[in-house]
C-alpha cells in the first residue's frame, strides 16, 4: 500500500475513478484513515506533502511546490485527471493544482481551508507562532494544535488526532509561512470544475466565514457546514463527512 516515487511517499488502493486526499499542516497522509473506505469505489491516492512524513526534501517548500509534486506524481502514475480533496493546507494546495493544471481536476473538494491571508494578519501570526516554538516542545505544540483543531475534546478524538498530527520542526513554520502567503481572490471566480466547500461549525483555526466567502466567489459551487466540529470534519464527524463526500463524488461520476 505504501508507495514512493522519485521522493515522494504516497499511498495507494483501490479501483476506479482516481480521487486524490491531501493532508494539512503537520499532519501525514495517513491521517486520511477515516475515508480509506473510499478505496472499495475509487483509485485512492495519497501522498506526504514534502517536509511531512516521510517525505524529506532539501527544497523549497511552498505551496506552489507542493501542488507540482503532486501533479508530477498523477502523471507519473499515468492519471490525466482526478477528485482533488484537500483538508486546510492541502485545500490551498487542491487550489494551486487547479491554477497549475486545471484539466487535471475532474472536481475539488475544498475543507476547512483559506484562499488570501492579509499581510497585515500573517506577519503578526509568524511572529507569534515563532516566538511560541522556541519555548515550547513538540509535544506541548501538539496539544495546543489538539485543542485548536477540535471541537469535541474526548479522549478517542485526542488520541487519533496526536496520532496523525506529526509536525516536522525543521519544516513546519516554513510550510505554515507558505500557508499564509496563499492569494487566490482572482483563481477562485476562474475555477470551472465541480466544486464543494465544507466548513466546521466551531473551526477556531479557519473560521467557517471564509469558506462561506470562497462558496461565494465560485458561483456553481456547493457549501456545506458541518454542526459541532471543529477543524478536521474527517476525525470528529467520520460517517456524515464520508457521506458528504460520497454524495458529491457520486452527482459528479464520470460518464462511461
Amino acid at each position: 500500500m505504501g508507495k514512493l516515487f522519485s521522493g515522494i511517499p504516497y499511498l495507494r488502493m483501490g479501483a476506479g475513478e482516481p480521487l486524490v486526499f491531501i493532508h494539512g499542516l503537520g499532519e501525514i497522509k495517513e491521517g486520511w484513515s477515516n475515508q480509506f473506505e473510499f478505496a472499495e469505489q475509487y483509485d485512492l491516492i495519497i501522498p506526504d506533502l514534502r517536509g511531512h512524513g516521510e517525505f524529506i526534501t532539501t527544497g523549497e517548500i511552498s505551496i506552489a511546490n507542493f501542488a507540482r509534486d503532486v501533479i508530477c506524481l498523477l502523471k507519473a502514475l499515468g492519471i490525466n485527471n482526478a477528485h482533488i480533496c484537500g483538508l486546510s493546507m492541502g485545500g490551498m494546495v487542491a487550489q494551486e493544482i487547479y491554477r497549475q493544471e486545471p484539466g487535471m481536476c475532474r472536481s475539488l473538494m475544498l475543507v476547512s481551508t483559506l484562499h488570501y491571508a492579509p499581510r497585515c494578519f500573517r506577519e503578526l501570526f509568524l511572529l507569534l507562532k515563532k516566538a511560541r516554538s522556541k519555548n515550547l516542545s513538540i509535544e506541548e505544540q501538539k496539544n495546543i494544535a489538539a485543542r485548536a483543531c477540535l471541537y469535541s475534546w474526548t479522549e478517542e478524538n485526542f488520541e487519533n488526532f496526536y496520532k496523525f498530527y506529526q509536525p516536522n520542526r525543521k519544516y513546519y513554520l516554513t510550510s505554515m509561512q507558505a500557508c499564509l502567503e496563499i492569494n487566490n481572490l482572482y483563481l477562485l471566480p476562474k475555477i470551472k470544475v465541480p466544486t464543494i466547500i465544507i466548513g466546521g461549525q466551531y473551526d477556531t483555526v479557519i473560521p467557517v466565514w471564509i469558506q462561506l466567502f470562497m462558496h461565494k466567489q465560485i458561483k456553481h459551487s456547493e457549501f456545506v457546514i458541518f454542526r459541532n466540529t471543529g477543524h478536521v470534519a474527517k476525525l470528529e464527524a467520520k460517517e456524515a463527512f464520508n457521506e458528504v463526500l460520497r454524495g458529491f463524488l457520486l452527482k459528479h461520476k464520470k460518464a462511461g
